[in-house]
């Protein structure tokens, strides 16, 4: 049995991730602010789902807060940390760019600082597939070069991992970033694809369609993003010495970078059409152009993952779908 810090414990992955550790008996300390970027009330039903159980306990704190920060890290003494907590959105890094600064490079330096100076065996964090930016290689490759970020979302997730190595290499901290793809399922976000399509095509709403559905994603379900979380987290990346100048994703330093996603885009329009046999009704689609930021593809390279962890995402987009739709029905109790 470990003891884990699971940082955005009441965010979407962060719950699934608590939640399934806990279930194999490891024991949880969660940490979230439970900020307003989305309502309160659902980060506090997913923390209804923890609380009680055995094994885990709960801290209100912001990443940015150094001293509060530290007085966890005092408190308790973690064998590992899973960092999933971050101001997430692309779209909202062009209205609030401040929130970005603030959670995910503050917010993280105060993460490295506490497990450099507490002697925390391996810190698994989480990236974003928005690294790749306008990356025209298919698959996107954890080796692909990635210094041409098209939002402050995704600039943030590549510094985390700059920053991150500097710590692997400079204190043999154990990092390892995780490029997640488009991740779905019950507990999701509301600002998210899925959520805002089922909600409007419940309502007889319009859905905003962008880039006139000529996008594609690599929709990955939820539960295999959390195997792949904590295989990872198992895992502690030892120093590669044989470092291959032009691999970002490995080093001399005991430091990875992996790509979680299910390794199979889907098309934008076949996505809706999905939600919309799970749901039983036809959307009504606003068709729009591309949003800044946003990019037209993203295809996650899983081949890093499979050879080190041995586990590869492979819920069908039909199956998460349904699982969803099941879900947010039966929260919203809509009959």
């Amino acid at each position: 049995m470990a003891k884990i810090l699971v940082t955005g414990a009441a965010g979407f992955i962060g719950f699934h991730t608590a939640k399934k550790l806990l279930d194999r008996g490891d024991e949880v300390v969660g940490l979230d602010n439970i900020n307003a970027y989305y309502q309160v009330s659902l980060k506090h039903d997913r923390l209804k789902q923890l609380e009680g159980r055995d094994g885990f306990q709960f801290e209100k704190v912001s990443l940015e807060d150094r001293d509060a920060m530290s007085g966890v890290f005092n408190t308790h003494r973690f064998d590992s940390v899973i960092h999933l907590a971050a101001q997430a959105g692309v779209r909202y890094s062009l209205e609030n760019p401040q929130a970005y600064v603030d959670a995910n490079l503050v917010g993280f330096v105060n993460i490295l600082e506490a497990c450099r100076h507490n002697n925390v065996g391996h810190l698994a964090y989480a990236s974003s597939s928005s690294v790749y930016g306008a990356n025209k290689n298919k698959p996107f490759r954890v080796t692909d070069r990635v210094d041409h970020p098209v939002s402050l979302y995704a600039a943030s997730k590549k510094a985390n991992e700059l920053m991150a190595h500097t710590y692997s290499h400079l204190f043999g901290l154990p990092t390892t970033g995780l490029r997640f793809f488009t991740v779905y399922g019950p507990w999701g976000r509301p600002d998210m694809a899925m959520w805002l399509f089922t909600e409007a095509i419940l309502k007889g709403e319009l859905i905003n369609v962008f880039n006139h559905g000529k996008m594609r994603r690599d929709f990955t379900y939820v539960d295999d993003i959390v195997e792949g979380v904590i295989r990872v987290n198992d895992n502690v990346p030892q120093p590669n010495p044989n470092e291959d100048p032009l691999d970002d994703a490995t080093t001399a330093a005991p430091y990875r970078i992996y790509n979680i996603g299910n390794n199979q885009p889907v098309e934008l329009m076949h996505m809706i059409e999905v939600l919309e046999n799970a749901i039983g009704r036809t959307a009504n689609k606003n068709m729009m152009d591309i949003q800044p930021g946003d990019v037209p593809e993203t295809f996650a390279d899983i081949d890093a993952l499979q050879r080190d962890v041995g586990f590869k995402p492979d819920t069908p987009v039909e199956t998460g779908i349904q699982r969803f739709v099941d879900w947010y029905k039966s929260y919203h109790k809509i009959g």
